[in-house]
């Protein structure tokens, strides 16, 4: 157990599993699912959204098991090493809020960080402006954290708080079985999928769900999380978490090289728009708001896993995030921002703004 837990909290430990995501994300898009979208948080957890009835958007109505699998993955991982550690009470409604606004701000660029990182080694050249983006967010986060904010200390909880999430996974994934799709129809018990676009195109419900697993269990061990990466840069000049991005990125670049789906370009990108400037504040807006709550979509699910109670606070936001994005026309789509995409945006940027400013703790 000790050199397992050595290995992935050394330097080889995290670039291996950069090296995993990213190839493994590209074989996923390779085995059905959508383009450049091998994994994507953001957009998993809003096709699970439309799955539930939640929003009508009927192309992107799928219960993914990627995300199922992340959570109860990184719960099988902190059983194993002992880091099964309940805990909540820090903020829940501004994590909430947070969750909303980092969904939002995903949807109006059309990805999640990992995502930005997958578009880029598919050839997409949108995701550089998302990237930069994303960057600049975690930038003004980190503004914010030398100004003194602050979301206060989490404490122990009950056993049971830290396992109502993975309960509500468990029974998305039973839902899942005992529902699953009818050829040619739309719905299927209380379960709506998708018969055309991105929530359409999937890998098979074993190969999704193993993948899922593997990836909650191998992020939960290394700390795996993308703002991270650019909050250590850029506060103390810790590269460790980025070296973990940047081997996903060369390990997407050359999977999909070798598969066949490296496609350079800026136009007709699969599940992508061009206009550059919402790419980057649509990123820029969640990326401010990954830094408020303490971590990527991803890391939060991980930590929700690992029974942090405000972390699964969080990802239910991003859930009912996507509901509003989609209800009320804040989304994108190929063809550009949605109706009131910008609004959505100007108006996020204000909020977050708020809470970085009256949330500090003064010396």
């Amino acid at each position: 157990m000790s050199r397992v837990k050595e290995f992935f909290a050394s330097r080889t430990g995290i670039i291996s599993v950069g090296l995993f995501i990213g190839v493994l994300a590209a074989l996923l898009q390779k085995w059905g699912n959508p383009g450049n979208m091998g994994i994507c948080v953001a957009c998993f957890e809003r096709d699970i959204t439309g799955a539930l009835g939640m929003h009508r958007a009927a192309v992107v109505q799928y219960l993914r098991p990627e995300i199922l699998g992340f959570v109860l993955g990184a719960l099988i991982s902190a059983y194993v090493f002992k880091e099964f550690r309940p805990r909540a009470g820090s903020a829940p409604i501004v994590r909430f809020i947070l969750g909303m606004i980092a969904m939002i701000g995903a949807l109006v660029f059309l990805g999640c960080p990992w995502r930005a990182l997958l578009r880029l080694g598919g050839g997409d050249g949108n995701a550089i402006f998302g990237l930069l983006g994303l960057a600049a967010g975690i930038g003004v986060g980190a503004l914010f954290f030398k100004a003194g904010y602050n979301l206060g200390r989490t404490q122990k909880a009950y056993p049971s708080v830290g396992w109502l999430f993975p309960l509500v996974i468990l029974g998305l994934l039973a839902l899942r079985l005992l529902y699953p799709q009818i050829p040619d129809q739309d719905k299927s018990g209380i379960l709506f999928y998708s018969l055309k676009g991105p929530g359409a195109m999937h890998a098979p419900l074993a190969v999704s769900l193993i993948a899922g697993l593997a990836i909650g269990m191998a992020a939960q061990r290394s700390r795996f999380c993308t703002m991270g990466a650019f909050r250590d840069l850029f506060l103390f000049r810790q590269t460790h978490l980025l070296s973990g991005l940047i081997a996903l990125l060369v390990a997407a670049f050359v999977a999909n090289l070798a598969l066949g789906q490296f496609k350079p370009g800026f136009a007709g990108q699969p599940v992508a728009h061009t206009m550059q400037l919402w790419n980057f504040l649509g990123m820029a807006v969640a990326g401010l708001a990954f830094a408020l709550a303490g971590g990527c979509p991803g890391r939060q699910l991980f930590m929700a896993g690992e029974g942090d109670g405000d972390a699964a606070v969080f990802a239910l936001g991003m859930i009912i995030g996507a509901a509003v994005s989609h209800n009320f026309g804040l989304a994108s789509s190929p063809q550009g921002i949605g109706p009131h995409g910008v609004a959505a945006v100007l108006i996020s940027l204000i909020v977050l703004v708020f809470i970085g400013l009256t949330m500090r703790q003064k010396a």
